[in-house]
């Protein structure tokens, strides 16, 4: 698979991530005025979905695909970006549930860490970030499926 083309469908879920995580932290300032409890990781209750494109979101997409998509190929997309932004919701979720058990047994100064304890630490986080990046190709090579063009 053409390393560009995968790159510039990466940008394109993670362009969602970053409309769906706007509408996300809008409804999490509401709701912290609200009596709502706190989820403790910082996301909210669950993630937002939010599928509209917008102005990057269109140019990804024209780089993507040459043609205009039909309706069947575009719902088909849309299935894909809606599985990442839930799946990268909760690879956040993973990433800062880490980090807070990790520094609630070790404290939060890395200055004071071990060696150890901070490879300990580095490679914690490092495989979340792994897990990240693999699963975000990995959604990136089935969005580049071949589609039926119009």
């Amino acid at each position: 698979m053409d390393g560009d083309r995968l790159a510039l469908a990466e940008a394109f879920l993670q362009e969602a991530v970053f409309q769906s995580r706007a509408k996300q932290a809008a409804g999490a300032a509401l709701a912290s005025g609200a009596s709502a409890k706190p989820t403790n990781c910082g996301l909210g209750r669950e993630a937002a979905i939010v599928l509209e494109l917008s102005a990057r979101g269109e140019e990804l997409l024209r780089a993507l695909f040459a043609k205009p998509l039909a309706e069947p190929e575009l719902a088909r997309l849309d299935a894909v970006r809606r599985e990442w932004i839930e799946r990268q919701d909760q690879l956040d979720r993973d990433r800062n549930h880490f980090l807070k058990a990790f520094r609630q047994r070790h404290g939060f100064d890395r200055r004071a860490y071990t060696p150890a304890l901070l490879a300990e630490f580095e490679a914690g986080l490092a495989d979340v970030n792994a897990r990240a990046d693999r699963e975000r190709n990995e959604h990136a090579a089935r969005l580049l499926r071949p589609v039926k063009d119009t």
